[in-house]
């Protein structure tokens, strides 16, 4: 399986979005954790050993952005390199740049492409930068 053992951590606040990325990821082999805000997925990662990935929602409760919850991962030693790609329906034409220009490994849209969406995800693990709109 192309996502054998690998560990997903995703902040989405989504109850739907959330669900298809479990069953998505995890047939795949992936271990996947969540939260739902900025401000959780912080503490979280704080208390989890590793990610191999972070997905990561640019349309955040409570006026959070994924842009700034982006910066203070980057903050966290054990997540100062770890490739952090935006999923999100952001307006792509838009976001793209952004993404791309804060440092994120790629941005795909929402909604997500069940059959292609694990092998982005193993790829963007394997050091390649995915960069997908609709």
């Amino acid at each position: 399986m192309i996502l054998n053992d690998k560990q997903i951590f995703i902040v989405e606040d989504n109850m739907k979005n959330r669900v298809i990325f479990q069953v998505v990821l995890s047939q795949y082999g992936a271990q996947v954790c969540f939260e739902k805000s900025g401000h959780e997925a912080l503490y979280r990662l704080q208390t989890l050993p590793h990610a191999d990935v972070i997905i990561l929602d640019l349309m955040l409760p409570n006026g959070q952005s994924g842009y700034d919850i982006f910066d203070q991962i980057r903050k966290l030693p054990n997540y100062d390199d770890v490739p952090i790609v935006a999923v999100s329906s952001t307006d792509p034409s838009e976001a793209i740049q952004l993404t791309r220009m804060k440092g994120f490994a790629g941005f795909i849209s929402k909604p997500i492409d069940s059959q292609q969406f694990p092998r982005q995800i193993a790829a963007i693990i394997d050091g390649e930068k995915i960069w997908l709109g609709r």
